[in-house]
């Protein structure tokens, strides 16, 4: 079940960096949790984009990535496993029909069978990444959101998420801003959410580690996110390195 659960790049073994992308895919199993196909392709299912433009920057820094291999539907990689969000019976005013609980779908039984079987295979492989990088390794998580959510548009280009580490989001947001896009500082959502993916591995590794949101519309084929990824990169580059500036006039 393991090598189902996510998809692997292996990169670069002296890359410091680590891209992951939790919501990188809508696969379903069979049954489709009962949804409507057409659902499939909308954001409630993954995250529109993200996985193209985490391969293009993990291929552009022949750095190593994970990638979830199921929808956010069947379990959210990006939730502590105690979180009740973790199985969503309710997404974007959509019922999950195999997700509401009885005898037969996302009892406690299910839940925990989805947890061993796709959620502590990805984050078990992005600790043993973390292990063998060691402690000069920086994570970099990649989503995307929505142009507009219950109506109202989104001003933010790219959103950069954080909670008390700092170091390379600040200059990240700095850089994005000098380059033209409008930047969310937390924006559309907050960092700050105990038990995700960058808190886990992240805030407890004390490595520094920033969260990238993307609007979609912005990289919704894959020509756009290749496209984007080659925006991004020299931007990120400038963010790394004022981050190991800052270290070095620290550590001085």
């Amino acid at each position: 079940m393991t090598e189902k659960a996510f998809q692997a790049i292996q990169g670069n073994e002296n890359s410091p960096l680590l891209f992951l992308c939790d919501h990188a895919s809508n696969r379903l199993p069979e049954g489709g949790l009962g949804l409507d196909a057409a659902l499939l392709a909308t954001h409630i299912a993954y995250d529109i984009g993200a996985a193209a433009i985490t391969r293009a920057l993990a291929k552009a820094y022949d750095a190593p990535a994970l990638l979830g291999g199921w929808s956010r539907l069947l379990i959210d990689l990006n939730r502590g496993a105690d979180d009740p969000t973790l199985v969503m019976k309710l997404s974007d005013g959509s019922i999950i029909p195999g997700n509401v609980s009885d005898d037969r779908d996302a009892d406690t039984a299910e839940v925990a069978r989805r947890i061993a079987a796709y959620h502590v295979p990805y984050h078990a492989a992005i600790a043993a990444e973390l292990d063998r990088m060691g402690q000069s390794a920086v994570v970099v998580a990649m989503h995307s959101f929505t142009p507009a959510w219950k109506g109202r548009p989104r001003p933010w280009e790219v959103g950069i998420l954080y909670d008390r580490d700092t170091r390379l989001s600040a200059p990240l947001m700095a850089r994005l801003a000098e380059a033209g896009f409008t930047v969310g500082d937390n924006e559309p959502y907050t960092g700050a959410l105990e038990g995700d993916t960058l808190y886990q591995h992240g805030t407890l590794r004390g490595l520094p580690h920033v969260l990238i949101e993307i609007r979609q519309d912005l990289i919704a084929s894959d020509a756009a996110a290749q496209e984007f990824a080659l925006r991004l990169k020299p931007i990120l580059d400038a963010a790394l390195s004022d981050m190991h500036g800052a270290d070095m006039h620290r550590q001085g």
